[in-house]
């Protein structure tokens, strides 16, 4: 039987022999149990008491986020002291937790104890774009707003807006750390193109294996080898003296071929000896290190980003969103017959910028 109503009860239903079933009284909503009035409902004091630990609450997380901004600027980790580093992430830590815990139970403290919390029905019904909808919307957000007070309470509302705006500052002066900064002892600090066009490596400098600084002779390097190298002088840094600064950027891969399977340009061919190449490993996309050598392909893989460069021919990319060749160090062998290098890098190790020519 059609019914024009699809909740229509269908009286036809004849039940099963044996069994009776009523249909004549279908279940009833029971509707919406009595409403429980709050603390806050009934006493206008304790109102008063949530909002005031509301608005402080957001204000705490405002000093929160002040606090990290100034805890970056009182423990600057450019200092280079493991002190400062260590105050530094701590109080910034400390000051972001604050900020965004403060600022939560905030949130959740109003919308428990001030917002009211009468049980609605909505109805569901079609959606369309008339002027009554438009209406009904506008008396939704009125609604809202007369019923979490944000118009109203100024006090939470202006503390809401100012945690919130100040909740994201930490993070925006933390990227000043990310850039070096020109001084007057160093005035190219803030350079990136002469910042990285110049490493420790020097004419006449022996390469040593990393970490423990041993000298490395040609005659040791085994054919398909890769080798992790550093210079002579950088073993004997401290960390207090730039050893981590300087490894990022003179850190070497040495890998050996045989001499017919390199493909040199005539200007550099006299920069391998015995099919033995030594190239940066500061990947030339985001400077990732390359460290993944494939054998039989002769292929440097970089483990970010997936980049890939050919071993016999200058390290060139065949693979990923690298956009140059990894540069390769000039080097020789000395009297006793250890790898040394002829000079520093002839270009900027590292990632391309769009201040490099």
């Amino acid at each position: 039987m059609a019914h024009d109503d699809p909740h229509a009860l269908d009286r036809s239903y004849q039940a099963p022999a044996g069994l009776s079933v009523d249909v004549s009284d279908p279940a009833q909503n029971p509707g919406l149990p009595p409403h429980r009035e709050r603390i806050t409902d009934e006493d206008p004091k304790a109102m008063e008491t949530a909002a005031r630990t509301v608005y402080t609450l957001f204000y705490l997380s405002l000093a929160g986020s002040i606090w990290a901004v100034a805890a970056y600027m009182l423990f600057p980790i450019e200092s280079g002291s493991l002190v400062d580093v260590r105050y530094n992430n701590l109080f910034i830590g400390l000051g972001i937790a604050l900020a965004l815990l403060a600022l939560g139970v905030g949130a959740i403290h109003w919308s428990k104890a001030i917002m009211s919390d009468k049980e609605h029905i909505e109805y569901r019904h079609p959606t369309r774009g008339r002027d009554s909808v438009r209406e009904a919307s506008i008396q939704a957000f009125a609604a809202a707003n007369e019923e979490s007070g944000f118009g109203r309470r100024k006090m939470i509302r202006n503390s809401l807006i100012a945690a919130v705006i100040a909740s994201v500052v930490p993070g925006l002066a933390l990227f000043r750390g990310l850039a070096p900064h020109s001084t007057a002892a160093n005035p190219i600090a803030g350079d990136p193109v002469q910042l990285l066009k110049h490493t420790m490596w020097d004419k006449g400098m022996r390469l040593t294996r990393d970490p423990d600084g041993t000298p490395i002779r040609a005659a040791d390097v085994v054919l398909g080898s890769a080798v992790h190298v550093i210079p002579e002088p950088l073993s004997k840094l401290g960390h207090e003296d730039g050893y981590l600064e300087e490894k990022a950027k003179a850190i070497v891969l040495l890998i050996r071929l045989l001499p017919e399977q390199l493909k040199e340009s005539a200007e550099r061919k006299a920069w391998s000896y015995n099919g033995i190449v030594a190239y940066s490993k500061v990947c030339t996309h985001v400077g990732c290190p390359v460290a993944l050598y494939e054998q039989q392909t002769h292929h440097l893989l970089c483990p970010c980003h997936q980049s890939q460069f050919d071993v016999t021919e200058a390290a060139k990319v065949i693979f990923g969103p690298a956009a140059r060749p990894l540069p390769q160090l000039p080097i020789a062998v000395d009297d006793e017959g250890y790898l040394i290098a002829q000079s520093d890098f002839h270009e900027p190790v590292g990632p391309s910028f769009w201040e490099r020519h």
